[in-house]
């Protein structure tokens, strides 16, 4: 595979590269690193699976590729993990990407997974961390945390030292590219900036987008209604697509063409496999797509229908993330201890 093949695989469904000269000049140069780092906090859902699948191509492009399983931000963002979950919510993080990067098509023993705590209480980087800390404005601190941390007026020393510590954790784990969803910019932002003064070098940073959610506007945690859990059974999926915000013609700020674009045919592709909407030969009989802009094309010209398009999207949808499914089935303790508010005993 040549320099322009590794590029073209590894760009493809991004926001933003920063830059793609210096990603150019690193796949000439050799086989680069990545790393994408989650805080263990909430379930994992289909937004997590859509930015994780990339981590497929990278691997298809020659790149090593390190999972940080960042237990320690997970509490400094407002307690967001109480500190007795950070272990067992950490272990489900590891198995649910694992999953996902399975799912996607490629092996997650070519992938590195890593614990923040096992090097981020270590004396060198805790140093670093405290001369970084002298050298940064609360403002500055804040402004790079603002799309990712919980924000308040009075808020917690912790969601300060965070971005610094995602600062560090790309020299610590030696990554010349940093990935991450794109309100991680700010943060990966600060890195270019700062790290030259201590002791590493500035990263290539790959930004994937945030879908929309289900029900209109930023998908969010907290509404069932907006995304689609990696536990959701097909019927649940399948329901929560047919009520999804997917008006005839629109495409911005539309969850359930989101899906498709990033999530379904990138899989497809990889599964040599077409997109098939069923629909009655009174309205024109099945249409097959073998890409996503075929789709959005129809869709914007009225060929494709939402009611036509929306039981076509929910199946393939659920049957994408049916490994995942099964393969979160088989750690129902997992769960429970990770989140025992909704899968502990009652």
């Amino acid at each position: 595979m040549d320099t322009a093949e590794r590029l073209d695989l590894v760009t493809r469904h991004t926001e933003e590269v920063v830059t793609e000269d210096e990603l150019r000049a690193l796949f000439e140069d050799g086989d680069p690193s990545a790393y994408i780092g989650y805080a263990p906090t909430g379930e994992m859902h289909i937004g997590h699976f859509t930015t994780m699948r990339k981590l497929a191509d990278f691997l298809r492009a020659g790149v090593e590729v390190t999972v940080l399983i960042a237990d320690l931000h997970a509490h400094l963002d407002d307690n967001k993990s109480p500190f007795d979950l950070l272990d067992v919510r950490s272990a489900y993080y590891e198995t649910a990407i694992e999953g996902m990067i399975e799912a996607a098509g490629a092996d997650p023993e070519d992938v590195e997974f890593v614990r923040g705590t096992d090097f981020q209480l270590g004396e060198e980087y805790t140093l670093e961390m405290y001369r970084m800390a002298a050298e940064t404005t609360i403002a500055r601190s804040q402004r790079a945390a603002s799309e990712v941390v919980r924000e308040s007026d009075s808020p917690n020393l912790g969601g300060l030292i965070y971005p610094l510590m995602q600062t560090l954790d790309v020299k610590a784990l030696d990554a010349d590219i940093a990935y991450g969803g794109v309100d991680q910019r700010g943060i990966y932002m600060l890195s270019r900036e700062v790290l030259p003064d201590h002791g590493g070098e500035s990263p290539v940073c790959l930004f994937a987008p945030l879908l929309s959610g289900l029900s209109g506007g930023k998908m969010s945690a907290s509404d069932e209604a907006s995304k689609v859990n990696l536990t959701d059974d097909p019927e649940t999926v399948e329901e929560k697509i047919g009520q999804a915000f997917c008006p005839a013609g629109e495409v911005e700020g539309n969850g359930v063409l989101e899906y498709l674009e990033h999530l379904v045919f990138p899989v497809l592709d990889v599964r040599d496999e077409s997109f098939v909407v069923e629909r009655p030969e009174e309205y024109g009989g099945d249409l097959t797509y073998e890409t996503y802009e075929e789709v959005e094309a129809d869709f914007v010209s009225g060929e494709l229908h939402p009611a036509d398009l929306k039981p076509s999207a929910g199946a393939a949808i659920s049957e994408v993330i049916d490994p995942v499914r099964e393969h979160l089935a088989d750690e129902g303790d997992l769960l429970a201890e990770a989140y025992p508010e909704k899968y502990g005993a009652e």
